[in-house]
């Protein structure tokens, strides 16, 4: 239904069934975009959401959970078709599950004019994007500039030319005051705070090396499948999830959370200037799929027009997911590793790699095979080290100091090095940490801004991931 509200039902929750802005909720709009309400002091529903065309399912993770702070409305804008119908599955199977149900209402708006409606009306304080990539950045920087705050999924550009806009778009929202904020989920993997906190102890890590291009000071590798199942269902995936034009190379996707942690482990609340960063090398290369792996994923029989332009001999298609590239910060050398498969292996999960060296121990997380392709920290005394049962000792103590923020964690002694025993209950899972960073965004708002180093390091992390894929475009494959 173009140009059209419509209600979404859920199964127990009643929603809202609005058939266009009349009476009372009119005013209230017309208020709300001449004055959007900025001042956040953490009351109750004072937080409105707008989600834009939600693409991916990513946009229904931020409200897998509820918030006193949000209003339970959330006023959706986007194209008829099936990403919004899933989006809203989701939201409704949230809404109807036995443990801990939401109470989302979905006032949802249909039309080509979705976005042009959402800025003329302007019915809530917080636009969340996650989706289609392809006006991601044009989003952003119209949202800000109508004074709305942001919380986006990443990536928040996907190609060079739009990389000024984003960074007019940052500092638009200071100048505005509203909060221009990446999801950054990997943050909040208890492995990586952790592999973070123990980088600081200098008993143990010691200093953090430089690194050469050969050999980074911090290497991170993440490896993913198109194909996998979810819940034991198939996981089926948009076709302009191929599109590198709409989603983004592989070298600008996944890796901008790698370029974001190496930042936030090795100069934790420190500003990184661009000028103090430089790729020095960088290349992608494409995952192939035949024509029935690209059905197996989607669910469709033929390729969409826009994908004809990767089409190569025999029907197989050809997408730039995969790349990786070398860069520096302060000196430090960082390497950030992307890869797509279709599928993985039977029993294989997708995989995440992560080192980081210090002069006296290596950090490492591993989640292969061994660790049941669960992210796993192991803390690796290196040659420097003599007294190996000084060590042992050092690094009982650096736990039993984590442990008045982590109660619980212990050690056992591995292969090489020593293996940190993490209790479940701070592995919480990817899904739940999308609530984790939509709580550290509301803190934010009610602080009135974000933290300096946090502006200056998300324009940093893109502008280092737009320079890799100039750099892998220029390079002979």
């Amino acid at each position: 239904m173009n140009n059209l509200r419509q209600p979404f039902l859920a199964l127990a929750i009643p929603l809202m069934l609005v058939a266009g802005c009349t009476g009372t909720q009119e005013t209230e709009n017309s208020s709300d975009q001449t004055s959007p309400m900025n001042n956040f002091t953490g009351v109750p529903g004072e937080v409105k959401l707008m989600t834009l065309d939600p693409g991916h399912f990513h946009a229904a993770l931020v409200q897998k959970f509820m918030y006193d702070q949000v209003d339970s409305v959330v006023h959706v804008y986007a194209p008829e078709g099936e990403d919004l119908q899933m989006h809203l599955q989701r939201i409704e199977g949230f809404n109807t599950r036995e443990e801990d149900p939401t109470a989302w209402e979905e006032d949802v708006y249909t039309g080509p004019d979705f976005f042009e409606k959402m800025m003329e009306e302007q019915p809530g304080n917080v636009v969340v994007l996650s989706g289609n990539n392809a006006k991601k950045t044009e989003y952003i920087k119209a949202s800000v500039e109508a004074g709305l705050n942001v919380l986006a999924d990443k990536p928040m550009v996907i190609q060079p030319s739009e990389y000024p806009d984003l960074k007019a778009a940052l500092e638009t929202a200071q100048e505005k005051g509203v909060l221009l904020y990446d999801i950054m989920t990997e943050r909040y993997e208890i492995t990586t705070m952790l592999q973070k906190e123990l980088a600081q102890v200098a008993e143990v890590f010691g200093e953090l090396e430089k690194g050469t291009p050969e050999n980074p000071a911090i290497s991170k590798e993440s490896v993913h499948h198109f194909f996998k199942y979810v819940a034991g269902s198939p996981l089926i995936r948009p076709a302009w999830f191929f599109d590198t034009e709409q989603q983004g190379e592989g070298i600008v996707d996944v890796s901008t959370h790698l370029v974001d942690l190496i930042l936030w482990e090795c100069f934790p609340e420190e500003v990184i200037d661009t000028a103090n960063t430089q790729v020095v090398s960088a290349r992608h290369w494409p995952t192939k799929l035949t024509p029935t792996q690209f059905s197996k994923v989607t669910g469709l029989d033929e390729y969409p027009d826009y994908l004809q332009k990767d089409i190569e001999d025999d029907s197989v298609l050809s997408t730039y997911s995969n790349g990786e590239f070398v860069f520096t910060a302060r000196g430090v050398h960082g390497k950030v590793s992307v890869i797509w498969n279709f599928e993985a292996p039977e029993g294989a999960l997708d995989t995440h790699f992560s080192m980081m060296r210090g002069n006296l121990a290596n950090l490492v997380i591993r989640q292969d095979e061994p660790q049941n392709y669960k992210p796993t920290l192991y803390v690796e005394p290196t040659e420097a080290v003599e007294d190996q049962q000084d060590f042992e000792q050092k690094l009982k103590a650096a736990l039993e100091t984590l442990g008045d923020k982590y109660p619980g964690l212990s050690m056992q002694k591995a292969d090489v090095g020593w293996e940190i025993i993490i209790p479940e209950e701070y592995k919480v899972g990817h899904e739940s940490h999308f609530s984790q960073v939509t709580q550290k965004y509301l803190d934010y708002l009610v602080a009135g801004e974000l933290p300096e180093w946090e502006v200056a390091n998300m324009i940093a992390k893109y502008y280092i991931t737009m320079k890799a894929y100039e750099m892998s475009r220029a390079e002979v494959q």
